[in-house]
């Protein structure tokens, strides 16, 4: 089972509203966001960067296994991912059986690597999916997905803010941000308030860059977020709309 994924599903469970009775006091900070640092993927020692991070991810090259294993070795435990573009199956199946941790595919990647079930499965997609598509993605074995917006811009804009909490309102599942830029503490507390479990700092960049990102998250405050927003059929009613969950709801009340 891939650690990676597993760190951020229980990361997204814990930060939502849960509803009854608990002891706060009982209740201990965990982090906000998970970091995720971009790698270049050509020499084994760039993988120390991942150690200031909570997973590094190997975005422009697939090295080869003795490379990777170096990496690993490297990177202290941290675990590392690779991503996979269209068919480049092969060498992805022999990272996996080398300790590959999670694999980030996009959407034109080869449907076989949806098969994995040594390492954690991530789908990468862009502002403009399609609505249907998105909401497809629930039905897929993934653990996650990455949402790439306005790569290379100078800053966070709404429009990006606005794709992340659609992503977050569709999926049932984890949803992270590919950092368009250097971001600032206050743009990571509004994605964190949006939905946003996770962000992955694009390369290149130094470990001390990293640890100032880490630092920054750390010190988002923490406590949970609201719960996602339900998204369902709305059914016409001569007094406004009711959703059709609202409507079903209505049918169990019992009158005198």
């Amino acid at each position: 089972m891939s650690k990676f994924a597993d760190r951020l599903d229980n990361l997204s469970r814990s930060s939502t509203t849960r509803i009854g009775f608990h002891v706060a006091a009982s209740e201990s900070k965990s982090s906000t966001l998970l970091l995720v640092a971009g790698l270049h993927g050509t020499q084994a020692t760039e993988a120390k960067i991942a150690a200031n991070a909570d997973a590094g991810l190997l975005m422009e090259q697939i090295p080869d296994v003795k490379t990777f294993e170096k990496m690993l070795e490297t990177a202290g435990g941290v675990p590392l991912g690779v991503f996979v573009s269209g068919g480049d199956t092969e060498k992805a199946n022999e990272l996996v059986a080398s300790g590959c941790d999670f694999l980030v595919l996009d959407t034109k990647a080869a449907a076989a690597m949806m098969g994995s079930e040594k390492t954690g499965k991530f789908l990468v997609l862009e502002p403009s999916l399609d609505l249907g598509m998105a909401r497809a993605i629930n039905s897929l074995e993934v653990n996650g997905v990455f949402v790439r917006i306005g790569e290379g811009q100078a800053f966070v804009a709404v429009e990006h803010l606005l794709a992340c909490r659609r992503f977050v309102d569709l999926l049932e599942k984890p949803v992270m941000l590919i950092l368009p830029s250097p971001v600032t503490q206050a743009e990571l507390a509004m994605l964190w308030q949006l939905g946003i479990d996770g962000v992955l700092a694009l390369p290149p960049h130094s470990a001390e860059s990293l640890t100032e990102l880490k630092k920054m998250i750390e010190a988002i405050p923490g406590g949970r977020r609201g719960r996602k927003t339900r998204i369902g059929a709305m059914l016409p009613f001569s007094g406004g709309a009711v959703s059709a969950e609202d409507d079903d709801e209505d049918d169990d009340d019992v009158y005198p």
